[in-house]
Parts: structure tokens; C-alpha cells; sequence
């Protein structure tokens, strides 16, 4: 369990650095892509949500 703690604030950092990287290279870009999001329905959004975990779970059993 101490592994977690250790790992777990690296996990959360580097994914505020993929977060701010695309409104750091292309402000324009990003304030469309959450534009064309805000306009999606729930629905897609939640789909979109689901895809993400699963990509990122099915990421996470095959590095680890």
C-alpha cells in the first residue's frame, strides 16, 4: 500500500501536464474543442468519459 502513496501524486502530475499541454500549444484549438463539447449531449459526453477509463485501464494492465 506505501507503493501507492508514492506512485499515485506522480499519476495525478502527469496528468495535470497532459491536461495543460494542448491550451499551452493552441489556446485557439482548445477553446473550440470545449466549445464543440459544451454542445454534445450527455450522453456522448458520458460515452466519451467511459472510452477514456477504459483505454487508460486497459493501458495500465498492460504496462503494469
Amino acid at each position: 500500500m506505501q507503493e501507492f502513496w508514492q506512485v499515485f501524486p506522480v499519476a495525478v502530475a502527469l496528468v495535470f501536464v497532459m491536461e495543460g499541454l494542448l491550451p499551452f500549444i493552441s489556446p485557439e484549438r482548445w477553446r473550440s474543442m470545449i466549445a464543440t463539447v459544451a454542445q454534445l449531449d450527455d450522453g456522448a459526453i458520458r460515452r466519451f468519459g467511459l472510452g477514456s477509463m477504459l483505454f487508460g485501464v486497459v493501458m495500465l494492465y498492460l504496462v503494469h
